[in-house]
């Protein structure tokens, strides 16, 4: 199983972060973290590396289902989505809900997982423009 999906799409990285924030929110997803990981390694370890920011997105909806199957899942929430350059490329990267429901192996979690993944899917097609 894959872990995550990624797209390449034609904006530079500082037109596609709010891109990606509007594209999930439209799917019901809000945005509750944006960890700028090169600002971060930066100023911590005096790293540099390419533009890279994590969004931390969550849909309430699908998030309280999935607490209401097991409180635990909380520990696996947010649905990290990343947006970075790559080659000279903007890249970004959405989690395999899957992946999230793999660990506490409750069937009653993947129709969620389902969902989410549907919604991610039509989020990240968007940016394509299909």
């Amino acid at each position: 199983m894959d872990y995550g999906q990624s797209i390449e799409i034609e904006l530079s990285f500082d037109d596609a972060v709010p891109k990606v924030k509007e594209a999930f929110k439209e799917q019901g997803f809000g945005t509750l973290t944006e960890i700028d990981v090169r600002a971060t390694l930066k100023e911590k370890i005096g790293r540099d590396i390419e533009p890279y920011t994590i969004l931390g997105t969550c849909n309430p909806d699908l998030a309280s289902r999935a607490l209401d199957v097991d409180r635990s899942i909380g520990l696996l929430l947010p649905c990290n989505v990343v947006v970075t350059e790559r080659d000279g490329k903007t890249v970004v990267q959405a989690l395999n809900p899957q992946v999230v429901v793999s660990v506490p192996d409750d069937e009653r979690l993947k129709p969620i997982a389902d969902e989410a993944a549907e919604r991610i899917d039509r989020a990240l097609t968007s940016l394509v423009g299909g």
